[in-house]
């Protein structure tokens, strides 16, 4: 399905940027001028990055808003403007799970992330100079703030329903939290309303490794010159969290590379080698200070913020369909999270349910399983 050009004013694209070469430059919307966040500090001349697929009923009542996890831009979908594969590609589209026939899918570059949207890698207007650390404390509500305003530039002021993966599930549920009355339904998939002290701490040891590189430099690191080491260990530990311990044996076992042996040290097994070349793959194509600012945005949510505790902030969405999906084998967003959010979602009267799905990938499944995910989406979204 082709992205649908919006016909509004505030369309426009987005400066070039070294993390979108050799890609169509996105279509962006701007943000209120200044743009408050949540923590402190402002933003001047923000903007979101973004794609749609499907048409926009003339009610501009069938919006599906969609956030992405930490590190995809906002390609979910190929398009006539860029055709590659999206993150999602499977998912959305005519008769798909989330079939652009009945809904407008939205969905934004996250603020904060580095492909078009504004972030650490951004210009700071003030000064000519990247934002690099000077940019403010990110939080997942600013995120989530930044897309309701997207959305109102586009002309939309409700949506349809509300669906994200990951860090993506908690943005869309700090949207709920923060705008209840401006969505119908809610899909989280494989997130939390929290992260663990287990997920808190792997996001610690990977800023860490980013911190400890020299070649970071405080965070005023040159923008050919990042701190490639710190990002490659970070990305290893993410894949080591994102999959399972079942997947890694099932898929690699013990098996060597044809390389072993070569160097003192070196990689010698097929799981290193898979390792390697994720990591080396990520250190290209994100910005070391967005993963950063990102990932501590991540840490920092509490939806329990939201009333002071989880009951009182389930009492907000009381109103709401909401569909909580998450995987046996997920150890960075365990099942035990989502049943406690949807207990207290029940609790407060929402129409909440739990799909608890036996994919052996782990957090990631809801990227490689779509033989599980793809009917679960279908039928929420598919509900009256």
């Amino acid at each position: 399905m082709s992205a649908q050009t919006i016909p509004f004013p505030v369309e426009r694209r987005s400066r070039p940027s070294r993390f979108l070469e050799g890609l169509p430059a996105p279509r962006t919307v701007p943000l209120p001028s200044p743009f408050r966040l949540r923590h402190g500090g402002q933003l001047e001349g923000a903007e979101l990055a973004y794609e749609t697929w499907g048409e926009l009923a003339p009610a501009k009542d069938n919006a599906l808003l969609l956030f992405t996890g930490l590190s995809p831009r906002a390609h979910a979908r190929s398009s006539a403007e860029d055709p590659s594969p999206g993150w999602w590609e499977e998912m959305i589209g005519p008769g798909h799970p989330i079939d652009t026939d009945r809904f407008f899918v939205v969905c934004f570059n996250q603020l904060g992330s580095c492909f078009g949207s504004t972030g650490p890698a951004s210009q700071d207007p003030a000064t000519g100079r990247r934002y690099a650390v000077d940019f403010p404390v990110l939080t997942i509500e600013d995120i989530a703030r930044a897309a309701k305003a997207g959305l109102q530039a586009l002309g939309i002021e409700r949506a349809a329903a509300v669906v994200g993966p990951s860090m993506g599930g908690m943005a869309a549920l700090a949207f709920a939290l923060q705008f209840p009355a401006a969505l119908d339904r809610l899909m989280l998939i494989s997130s939390a309303h929290r992260c663990s002290p287990f997920a808190i701490a792997v996001h610690s040891i990977q800023r860490e490794a980013v911190r400890s590189d020299p070649a970071w430099h405080g965070g005023r690191y040159p923008a050919d010159h990042p701190p490639v080491t710190g990002m490659r260990l970070a990305r290893k530990m993410g894949m080591i969290s994102y999959r399972s311990a079942s997947e890694w044996q099932g898929r690699f076992g013990r098996e060597r590379t044809e390389r072993w042996g070569d160097e003192p040290f070196g990689v010698e097994f097929e799981v290193e080698s898979y390792l390697e070349h994720h990591a080396t793959k990520f250190t290209q194509a994100f910005d070391a200070n967005c993963y950063l600012y990102l990932s501590r945005a991540m840490d920092l949510f509490d939806a329990s913020e939201h009333g002071g505790c989880l009951a009182a902030a389930a009492q907000k969405l009381s109103h709401l369909a909401v569909s909580v999906v998450g995987v046996h084998t997920d150890i960075l967003f365990p099942l035990n999270q989502q049943q406690a959010l949807v207990a207290a979602l029940q609790d407060a009267g929402a129409q909440a349910e739990l799909v608890a799905l036996d994919s052996i990938q782990g957090h990631d499944a809801f990227l490689v399983d779509k033989e599980r995910f793809a009917p679960v989406v279908a039928e929420f979204l598919g509900r009256p």
